[in-house]
């Protein structure tokens, strides 16, 4: 373990000075193996929540959230006390960060995700913090249990540092898309298992079983969290043959018109494959204005699910929100 405070700033921080200088370039391509690694570092934060937190619906106990240097667990506790683990992609160290006054950082650097493992589990423990998680990762075919893992050891901080920022701009633009929604909805929140950043609207009305088969993940997990209709969007680097990062939109169940309902921008598409509406995020990063490009993908998609399945969009929306003035 590596004291926090011996990090250094690193080079790579950038001067914002316009909303599209916000949106960092992000080639799946150019950091796939540091994108696969870090999947699974983040699984492991993950899973440590995951062990010790109350269930939640639909696994709302779960995720991690976007902050102002990276993603953190927020607050786990433990008994009485509390922890969290929080990635700085900033600084590139995993910060353990206890109650009474415990701190303690891992690096964030090339090695193995079996060594990162056996590193945060030794840190917990140094803490007094006794835990056990499932060594399988999550939602990932052919998976290597993390103690087994020599295969995946690749970690660049620029890349690292530039995923970061894209998420903080998508969980930016998110959170104002959900104020337009007094209907039951998600937090923005970013799931490890599938490593993506989402929010999700509910009409309020149960859904049909989901018919499961998610790898890694047992079926009873993926039925409670699709109990009810959902219409749901996200930001996703890439993966899974989709060589490109991409913001979605999908709707369970799907209904009848809702993949060939016309979607702003001009730009985004519905994959078969997947299941759901998709827009490059390079056509948002390289657009004049990226949150306006951004909102019309999430509105359009959003009022095309809810159209098709017929949702009391007049019970369940609202004006955006703004600054300071309570709904009337």
């Amino acid at each position: 373990m590596i004291a926090c405070e011996n990090f250094a700033e690193p080079a790579h921080l950038v001067i914002i000075r316009s909303n599209r200088d916000a949106w960092p370039e992000l080639a799946y391509t150019a950091w796939k193996d540091t994108c696969e690694t870090l999947h699974l570092w983040t699984q492991i934060a993950g899973k440590v929540r995951l062990a010790l937190a109350p269930w939640l619906n639909h696994s709302w106990q779960v995720p991690l959230y976007v902050t102002a240097r990276g993603l953190t667990t927020s607050p786990i506790y433990d008994g009485p006390r509390s922890f969290e683990l929080v990635f700085d992609f900033s600084k590139h160290v995993l910060e353990l960060i206890t109650s009474d006054g415990h701190r303690d950082g891992i690096a964030l650097r090339p090695q193995t995700v079996a060594t990162f493992y056996a590193t945060v589990m030794a840190a917990l423990h140094a803490a007094g913090i006794r835990v056990e998680i499932n060594e399988l990762p999550s939602e990932i075919p052919g998976a290597i249990p993390f103690s087994r893992d020599t295969v995946h050891a690749t970690y660049d901080p620029d890349y690292a540092h530039r995923f970061w920022r894209a998420l903080a701009q998508a969980d930016r633009v998110f959170k104002e898309f959900r104020t337009g929604f007094i209907g039951k909805a998600s937090p923005v929140h970013f799931f490890w298992g599938s490593f993506d950043l989402a929010v999700t609207r509910f009409s309020g009305r149960r859904a049909p079983p989901h018919p499961g088969g998610v790898p890694g993940l047992s079926d009873k997990v993926v039925r409670e969290a699709y109990s009810h209709e959902v219409s749901s969007a996200g930001f996703w680097p890439g993966g899974a043959g989709i060589d490109y990062a991409a913001f979605y939109s999908y709707a369970y169940p799907e209904p009848a018109g809702f993949r060939t309902a016309r979607i702003e921008p001009a730009q985004a598409s519905f994959n078969e494959t997947l299941g759901e509406f998709l827009l490059p995020y390079d056509a948002v990063r390289t657009a004049a204005e990226p949150d306006t490009v951004l909102l019309a993908f999430l509105n359009s998609t959003y009022e095309a699910a809810a159209n098709a399945a017929k949702w009391d969009r007049a019970a369940l929306e609202c004006a955006p929100g703004v600054p300071g003035v309570p709904r009337p």
